[in-house]
């Protein structure tokens, strides 16, 4: 047992936890401190103070890591999220697969935050940094893993499987220690899944600054300087998040088999919300700088996007949303903490900018329809209306248990279609924006009234009209909202390329926004295209039922491919070749009936195993698997000259109870081949062979095996046999049988054994053709061999194949957007790098 480890562990945290709390308290008293000396002297206790949390949080990520990595599985966490097999970076994925542990990489990142914090801002430290510290203080909380008082704090990662699981075996053996773990889930053995949860957790802890700014500016009674620090990394919190975001939406595409990269569930909405009120607060932060309206807005906008973090969290965490999502957690019994831990920080927020708010600036005077303010706020405006469209209907969970805390029994459910139901009120804040954005920096540019708008929307106007009838002609666009999508993404690209082009003649750092909205614009018309005009090309055509067990759907939109049969779809030809794995050190995927598995993770070559004529692992060679619980199918697409291959696998964990299918793309310029397979044959069924075929033949003479051409090629007696001693008077010939396949060719070797002056008859399967072959009898005076040929139905997928165009105008669009906020974000921190050089901030 390693009791030292998972000891340092716990001692670890308590001491983040502690030291989080004596940092905040150190901050505190800096801030209300009056004298020069006393501020200073507390400010450098809290410093090192938050340096020791720092510290022990790392030093608790790299013992739960270290536990994960060397396989203790006498520890809950590891045992429940790791396995023997897991490659490292899968290993990381394990990490934060369980709520403790992605609470701890929440925990990392601020503080990582804060310590960049402290280095870099000395004049807004001690406020800033005491908020950080409480936040710290609160989410180390969640990891504490103590009871007081009968009250359990928190769920320890560190905690042993026997004191978690009221198993038999640990009243008999408490020292008892699993040989391997449950396994990581299928659906997060993706490398996505690697490096999107700390993207997105940096974008959760990012929130935090701009919050923290904000809060300290009303706590120092500094309402409005708060901003220009807060700006910069607004910027970046909004850009960390937001590709995030899109992360989880490719790796929905790549992994799960909906066809699609955004299925608005509601733990993707609990993320997307913050998002779009984290971007309407940078817009209205923006609008204050230039003037003094919007700062109120602005206040309510940065606090609100932390906040709803946290609401996302207790969504996710408290188990409240059940089976309504399949991302939620299970709960661990901290629903309450969690609720805690909300509603201090809404109420501590609230009192903070109600006793500020009469001494907050603001604009007397009503804004102009011509000026920037008036756009600014329209989109601010919109962006909110389209969270609140979504955090409503998520949020039904939440009201039917308030509700039910005082006996009233709601029947509220959420959307049937949830997809349909967001997408049709989305799809026109969509539209809203596109327009706003694109007629927007016209007005933020230049001072306007009636006949300059005239004069700048002209061009705009009359490009959009005729690049969008050219598109609506050439793609036979007819849905009128469709229509409406298009015209107004275009004509966002269009307005917002004019502005970058005069902003190139200036300033390229001022072309920040202009980019960001042409890229948000571009994946508006990706979405549009790719999934208002998905094509499902596998229509089976054949009239034909493939059973009557499935699905209507399945039966009509999916084809039935038998292995080494070629099937046609549409313009494609497709031949499905089998069953394959991946090992270590070849460079291509493997035969399954070319090696056989003899563990978990190993397996011996039954042939010899070559890669481009050469060689590379001989029969008898011990391989080593990848992902063993991943098998892939690998599909021949032909159309004309061009071919290539896809190979959509499935993942079955027999620990967990689970099987994946995931797709494979064929990505192309203008549209993506999306490729899954729906279901497979039972490979723990019993092979229903049919009745056994004489076929009589000589050496070197063809025969017909199943359709296919067969050859006798030798007769040879062998002396050995694996599995089978024998003695003097023993006697094994050995058949070599050829079979010309479709694409190779296969030799079977089946046995007519002589042992104890009784026949034995050892048979060879060519698992790829369906085939048994036999030696049942054997002729010495007619040279002649009588063999036994049984067949059964040759392996098979059922198939779906979908194609989505244009989906590259989404992912080249996010790559734009990001590209104007990193311009965005380098000018508004050398604005603030100019002030603190002054001594401003």
């Amino acid at each position: 047992m390693h009791y030292f480890i998972g000891s340092l562990g716990h001692f670890l945290i308590i001491a983040a936890f502690v030291s989080a709390l004596v940092s905040a308290y150190g901050y505190f008293r800096s801030v209300q401190s009056t004298e020069i000396a006393d501020k200073d002297s507390w400010m450098r206790f809290a410093r090192i103070a938050f340096w020791v949390h720092g510290g022990s949080a790392l030093g608790v990520v790299a013992t739960l890591f270290t536990i994960i990595n060397r396989g203790y599985f006498e520890y809950h966490y590891a045992y429940s999220h790791s396995s023997t097999v897991l490659p490292v970076y899968y290993q990381i994925s394990a990490f934060w697969e369980g709520q403790e542990g992605s609470f701890l990489l929440w925990i990392f990142w601020n503080a990582i935050l804060g310590f960049v914090l402290i280095r870099t801002n000395k004049f807004w430290e001690a406020p800033v940094m005491a908020i950080f510290a409480i936040v710290q203080g609160f989410l180390l909380s969640m990891i504490l893993g103590v009871v007081l008082f009968n009250l359990k704090i928190g769920s320890s990662p560190f905690i042993l499987l026997r004191d978690a699981m009221d198993a038999p075996i640990f009243k008999t053996s408490p020292d008892f220690i699993p040989e391997d773990g449950s396994g990581l889930n299928p659906l997060l053995q993706n490398y996505w899944m690697v490096i999107h949860p700390p993207t997105l957790f940096l974008g959760f802890a990012t929130t935090l600054i701009p919050f923290a700014y904000c809060i300290a500016g009303l706590w120092l009674g500094k309402f409005k300087e708060w901003i220009r620090p807060a700006l910069p990394w607004s910027l970046f919190s909004a850009v960390v998040l937001g590709v995030g975001i899109l992360m989880g939406g490719y790796w929905a595409y790549e992994t799960l088999n909906f066809g699609g990269y955004w299925n608005w569930d509601p733990v993707e909405n609990a993320v997307y919300v913050p998002w779009l009120v984290l971007i309407a607060a940078i817009h209205t932060m923006i609008a204050f700088k230039k003037s003094t309206t919007a700062l109120k807005s602005a206040i309510i906008l940065a606090v609100s996007a932390f906040l709803l973090i946290v609401y996302s969290t207790f969504l996710t965490r408290s188990g409240i949303l059940g089976d309504s999502s399949v991302h939620s957690f299970t709960d661990l019994g901290l629903s309450g903490q969690l609720l805690v831990y909300l509603l201090a920080f809404v109420l501590g927020t609230l009192f903070l900018i109600i006793r500020s708010w009469k001494k907050l600036e603001s604009d007397e005077q009503e804004v102009s329809t011509y000026s920037r303010e008036f756009w600014i706020f329209m989109g601010a405006t919109v962006l909110c209306l389209m969270g609140f469209q979504v955090i409503i209907p998520t949020s039904i969970p939440v009201w039917n248990a308030l509700v039910g805390l005082v006996g009233i029994d709601s029947n509220m459910a959420p959307p049937v279609d949830q997809v349909e139901y967001y997408t049709q009120y989305q799809l026109w804040g969509g539209v809203l924006i596109a327009l706003l954005s694109g007629t927007g920096q016209f007005f933020w540019w230049n001072k306007m009234d009636k006949t300059k708008l005239k004069d700048a929307l002209l061009l705009p106007i009359v490009l959009t009209l005729a690049i969008t009838a050219a598109i609506i002609i050439l793609f036979k666009v007819q849905n009128i909202t469709y229509i409406l999508v298009l015209t107004a993404g275009t004509y966002s690209i269009i307005a917002n390329a004019k502005i970058l082009l005069d902003r190139w003649k200036t300033n390229i750092n001022l072309s920040g926004g202009a980019i960001s909205h042409i890229g948000i614009a571009m994946m508006l018309l990706g979405v549009l295209f790719s999934s208002g005009y998905s094509k499902i090309v596998s229509l089976n055509q054949t009239g034909l039922v493939w059973s009557k067990e499935f699905p209507d759907e399945v039966n009509q939109k999916n084809l039935l491919l038998f292995q080494n049969e070629d099937r046609q779809m549409g313009e494609y030809s497709l031949n499905y070749k089998g069953t394959r794995k991946r090992i270590e050190g070849f460079p291509s995927y493997v035969n399954i009936h070319d090696i056989n598995q003899i563990n978990e993770t190993q397996a011996i070559a039954a042939v010899d195993l070559s890669s481009d004529e050469e060689v590379v692992f001989h029969q008898g060679d011990t391989l080593t698997l990848i992902t063993p619980e991943t098998s892939y199918f690998e599909i021949a697409y032909t159309k004309g000259e061009t071919s290539f291959d896809l190979y959509p696998t499935v993942q079955i964990n027999e620990k967990m109870n689970m099987t994946v299918f995931s797709p494979d793309i064929k990505r192309k310029l203008g549209f993506d081949l999306y490729t899954h397979v729906r279901t497979f044959p039972d490979p723990d069924q019993e092979t229903d062979w049919s009745e056994t075929e004489i076929i009589t033949t000589q050496l070197d003479e063809p025969f017909f095996v199943n359709d296919f051409v067969a050859t006798l090629e030798k007769v040879q007696r062998v002396t050995e046999l694996d599995g089978l001693t024998l003695g003097e008077g023993d006697v094994a010939i050995k058949a070599d049988i050829r079979v010309k396949g479709s694409d190779r060719d296969y030799l079977a070797e089946p046995y007519y054994i002589i042992k104890n002056n009784q026949a034995g008859l050892l048979s060879d399967i060519i698992h790829d053709l369906g085939v048994k072959l036999t030696i049942t009898e054997i002729d010495p005076k007619s040279n002649s061999f009588k063999i036994g040929v049984n067949k059964t139905q040759k392996d098979w997928v059922i198939l779906e194949a979908v194609e989505k165009p244009m989906i590259n105008i989404l992912w080249i669009g996010t790559l734009v957007m990001v590209i104007g906020f990193i311009i965005a974000i380098t000018r508004r921190y050398g604005e603030f790098v100019k002030m603190k050089a002054k001594g401003l901030e």
